[in-house]
């Protein structure tokens, strides 16, 4: 899953690709180097990012999401914790709903991805990018992670999602301390239970910084091998900026895994 940021402020790349233009030809290449998945999104999650209005968050994805849909024939990922950005951009091609606020009160969400038949992307994260990283506790991350997805699986069932339309992705960095991201990264197996496809996003994230001492452009080693051993626990997808290293790096773990599996 090839990551396009059509934002001013991502922590990845810093407005790069804010211009609609730029954003379309980045997905474009990416999808040239392999991405399976393009995942568009308009509002920054990182810790402390300030929200976006609805209509700004319209602004910036529907055109990319409407030149890239007449233009590749991978599926595209909103993503967004906006309902009406979600409907907005299923109508304009996309098929993916990329939830990073799936913790919901209300199911306007769930009724949207029922509606369309849509794929969902269930992202466990503890408060919001606002408050997540101010202090995030738990007594067992890995179980507590778990029971959560047990929990919506049930509920977007009874709003209408079957699971068959649902992806699991445990959210390392939302809400989460260093050891936290590790305990989930060394669990990743025990989720394969819930019988649905796993999804990791680990790609340059601050936590490889604060146990590697390595700066934003230096974590591409540590997020190849985190893609590696995911992989190798099941993983199905893997969110990623560096789509060609990942790419060749999935592909390598999953020769080798066909043969020790035989």
């Amino acid at each position: 899953m090839g990551i396009v940021n059509v934002t001013p402020d991502s922590f990845s790349d810093g407005g790069k690709f804010f211009d609609p233009a730029r954003a379309v030809a980045h997905a474009l290449e990416l999808a040239a180097q392999g991405a399976g998945i393009l995942d568009i999104g308009g509002e920054s999650t990182r810790p402390g990012a300030a929200p976006v209005a609805e209509a700004e968050e319209l602004r910036r994805v529907i055109p990319v999401v409407e030149q890239l849909a007449a233009r590749v024939k991978i599926p595209l990922s909103i993503d967004t914790v906006k309902p009406a950005v979600a409907r907005a951009a299923l109508q304009a091609g996309a098929s993916i709903v990329n939830d990073v606020a799936a913790r919901r009160e209300n199911n306007a969400m769930w009724r949207i991805v029922a509606e369309v038949g849509a794929g969902y992307i269930c992202m466990h994260a503890q408060g919001t990018p606002q408050t997540m990283q101010a202090n995030p506790v738990y007594g067992d991350v890995v179980r507590e992670v778990g029971e959560f997805f047990s929990g919506e699986l049930k509920k977007l069932n009874t709003g209408g999602v079957a699971a068959n339309q649902v992806v699991l992705d445990v959210g390392i960095g939302f809400g989460k301390t260093t050891e936290h991201n590790l305990q989930l990264l060394a669990a990743l197996r025990s989720f394969k239970t819930l019988q649905r496809p796993l999804l990791l996003g680990v790609s340059r994230k601050s936590f490889i910084g604060k146990l590697l001492g390595a700066d934003l452009a230096a974590r591409l080693p540590a997020s190849l091998a985190c893609a590696v051993l995911a992989v190798e626990a099941g993983v199905q997808i893997i969110r990623a900026h560096d789509v060609a290293e990942t790419v060749q790096v999935v592909r390598m773990t999953e020769a080798v895994l066909a043969r020790t599996n035989k």
